[in-house]
């Protein structure tokens, strides 16, 4: 068992149990026939525990099964997109404003324009379609926490992702989006538009694990117009404020000597009081002059999405300058359109891979701040009480299986450097979130509502296939950031 505790990242628990009642911790510790003689004294009957075919009574069980596993915190998200999984393999080898308006922004308006007859060929919402799809690849690799940047036309469709959420089992933030400039034109919205969308989000009854902030897409593309009321609405109602920042090289200069002459994203968010230790800024690739220093002075939250980064060709943040100035920094994935994949270990092994190698620095990004970076750290900037196994926390934990070719030899001594260096993102065996089970055995429950794995999949498969069908006599979008 992996704790994962803030005052000892490196505790590493041979035979470990973890008790829990409701959706929270009651113990955390290692595992013995005393221990094992307590509970069955203390809860009897009252106690399941957890085998390889699901919560089997504790009264009926002659021993106590234990799994060849590592039992650790759930993987949180601190940033993606629920509406890229269709998009894998479309638009690639382009830089960000290009693959955005020849992937994201068709798709996202060819599910909007024809959004009845996609419900009459598919029997279903195609936004619906999509967004199970993302919960499927997110309780697939571990994920049981996240925040959504809901930007393009997935804005008019706040409700469905809430909906969807909410059967699939997760923890979401829906970071719901807007723009007001230099973007396609059928999106730009009035801020007052933006800002009504907030208020209607907040009426949708019935959610239990969705909550909802303004998440304004690009700095480039949202004016102090657009901003400023969004996060005066944040600050009104408590809570997070996301927003992608510095993300793509050439528009990230476009907007030093064009859209605010003199100004980085940094200094224009800065100067419009926007920033502080509620604003989460996504990417923020590419740093200027005192950047830095002014991230660290208002305590602002940074997400670094290497794997997105990289394909991309936007470049990678100063994270290591980062992390020395006290700037909280987790590691996420982006959308699968991007990053091809919601593998969150493989995005932290790169993250560490590049700065490693650019400093020419072995020492830098160890295993175990790594895996801090995918579950307390996240947990932290999302203000979730998860991400590590102790009394109190939220039961948020996985099951990662040693029984795969490339895990062996696993050992104490080097389980964590292993999950970094030999995982491949499918050993996550069990995934639980607040005590339910979502994944079992290696397999994906079905949603609440009924929706299986295989369901899920085959209805994005064809939803993919009238895509690509509609790509080919599509006329070409032109007019997000640096892509004029």
């Amino acid at each position: 068992m992996l704790p994962l505790r803030a005052n000892n990242l490196n505790e590493r628990i041979t035979d470990g149990y973890l008790l829990s009642e409701g959706e929270h911790i009651r113990e955390v510790g290692r595992f013995s026939s005393d221990v094992e003689n307590r509970m069955r004294t203390t809860y009897g009957t009252r106690m399941g525990v957890l085998c390889a075919q699901g919560i089997e009574p504790l009264e009926t069980l002659k021993d106590i099964p234990c799994h060849n596993a590592v039992l650790m915190p759930a993987f949180v998200k601190a940033h993606g997109h629920d509406h890229e999984q269709p998009l894998i393999g479309i638009a690639k080898d382009e830089p960000l404003t290009s693959w955005l308006d020849h992937a994201v922004n068709p798709f996202t308006g060819f599910m909007n324009k024809q959004h009845d007859e996609l419900c009459r060929v598919l029997g279903d919402s195609p936004q619906k379609i999509t967004y199970r799809m993302a919960r499927l690849c997110d309780i697939h690799y571990g994920i049981t926490t996240s925040m959504v940047h809901h930007c393009n036309h997935n804005k008019y469709h706040v409700r469905e992702i809430a909906e969807v959420n909410e059967t699939a089992g997760t923890t979401m933030i829906v970071a719901v989006g807007g723009q007001d400039r230099f973007y396609v034109k059928e999106l730009l919205d009035d801020p007052r538009d933006a800002v009504a969308r907030m208020d209607q989000a907040l009426q949708i009854t019935g959610l239990q694990h969705t909550t909802f902030c303004p998440g304004p897409d690009q700095v480039f593309s949202n004016s102090r117009k657009m901003i400023v009321p969004l996060k005066n609405w944040a600050r009104e109602h408590g809570t997070l404020f996301h927003i992608h920042s510095a993300e793509e090289p050439k528009t990230t200069a476009w907007f030093k000597e064009a859209i605010e002459p003199g100004m980085t994203e940094v200094e224009f968010l800065e100067a419009i009081g926007v920033l502080d230790s509620e604003t989460v800024l996504a990417h923020q690739v590419n740093c200027f002059g005192r950047d830095v220093e002014i991230l660290a002075r208002h305590q602002t939250r940074i997400v670094h999405n290497p794997l997105a980064n990289t394909i991309l060709g936007s470049g990678m943040p100063p994270v290591i300058d980062m992390l020395n100035a006290g700037i909280m920094v987790a590691i996420s994935t982006d959308g699968s359109g991007s990053a091809d994949n919601q593998n969150i270990i493989a995005a932290a092994r790169l993250a560490a891979q590049y700065q490693k190698a650019k400093y020419q620095d072995a020492t830098l990004l160890k295993s175990e701040k790594l895996l801090e970076m995918i579950t307390s750290v996240p947990a932290k900037i999302l203000r979730q009480n998860q991400g590590e196994l102790k009394t109190g926390m939220r039961v948020d934990f996985v099951l990662l299986s040693l029984d795969k070719p490339n895990m062996v030899p696993t050992r104490a001594d080097n389980v964590i450097e292993n999950i970094i260096w030999s995982a491949d993102g499918s050993e996550i065996d069990t995934v639980v979130t607040r005590g339910k089970l979502l994944k079992l055995s290696g397999r994906v429950l079905p949603f609440s509502d009924g929706h299986t794995p295989e369901n899920i999949m085959g209805a994005v498969q064809k939803l993919s296939e009238l895509f690509a069908e509609y790509r080919k006599t599509a006329p070409e979008l032109k007019g997000t950031g640096a892509h004029q």
